[in-house]
């Protein structure tokens, strides 16, 4: 195989599927997960990029959906020089805790945005330590408590902040041997997340995709006693 060998999964459109384009421009090989069955994006990248696009269907909040990804990824390779967790849900962005909160979409947010890249992580970790030890997950300002200022976004928020605690046992887990968590706050960027395109966010998907990559780039080699959680545009570090 060409390259590097990434899996990353959110792959269906926006940053997943810019960040997937991308590092295929570079020459690596992508194993790409997503859950729309036949995507058109995916197909024409497929065919443009021969033998180095390895897409497949995962549900990230589903075990076994999961654990067959992980088995048609460890099929075509016994090792991961990066496994990218994009896949997330936005969900309701409008209840406060004065409203009527659907508490089952809130679990449902939980088990996507936050447990999701922890499944993924558990069942690729082998192939992610026999390769470059590597895990870049995609967080959210809207997870870091010290920046907190909403009063409603109760899932996707307790959702990321969940994600980063999640990476944070992780890197814990796997540091003494040389692996290394990241997580950036992308960036606000104009996708389908809300149901209606947010043509007002800063970023397209494809100058996020890049920012991400940068920063890897830069600093994903170090290793710290904590994920390094970096704003994807500047390098700064996000406060937890």
């Amino acid at each position: 195989m060409k390259g590097k060998r990434i899996c990353i999964t959110g792959t269906d459109r926006g940053v997943g599927l810019a960040l997937t384009k991308l590092y295929l421009e570079r020459g690596d090989t992508v194993f790409a997960g997503g859950i729309v069955q036949g995507n058109e994006a995916i197909a024409e990248l497929r065919d443009r990029y021969p033998g180095r696009l390895h897409d497949f269907y995962v549900d990230i909040g589903d075990d076994r959906s999961v654990k067959e990804a992980a088995a048609f990824v460890g099929s075509r390779t016994d090792r991961l020089d990066l496994l990218l967790n994009n896949a997330a849900i936005l969900g309701d962005t409008t209840k406060t805790i004065r409203d009527d909160i659907d508490f089952d979409e809130v679990q449902r947010n939980y088990n996507i945005t936050a447990v999701g890249a922890i499944r993924m992580t558990n069942a690729l970790l082998e192939p992610v330590m026999n390769g470059g030890k590597l895990i870049a997950n995609v967080s959210s300002e809207a997870g870091s408590i010290a920046q907190s200022y909403r009063d409603a976004w109760f899932g996707y928020c307790m959702a990321k902040a969940a994600l980063n605690m999640g990476s944070t046992i992780v890197h814990n887990g796997i540091r003494k041997e040389g692996g290394r968590v990241m997580l950036f706050h992308p960036g606000w960027v104009k996708s389908m997340m809300s149901g209606t395109f947010t043509s007002e966010a800063t970023y397209t998907p494809e100058e996020s995709a890049a920012n991400i990559v940068r920063r890897i780039d830069e600093r994903g080699h170090e290793i710290h006693e904590l994920p390094l959680y970096l704003e994807a545009d500047t390098g700064r570090t996000v406060p937890w």
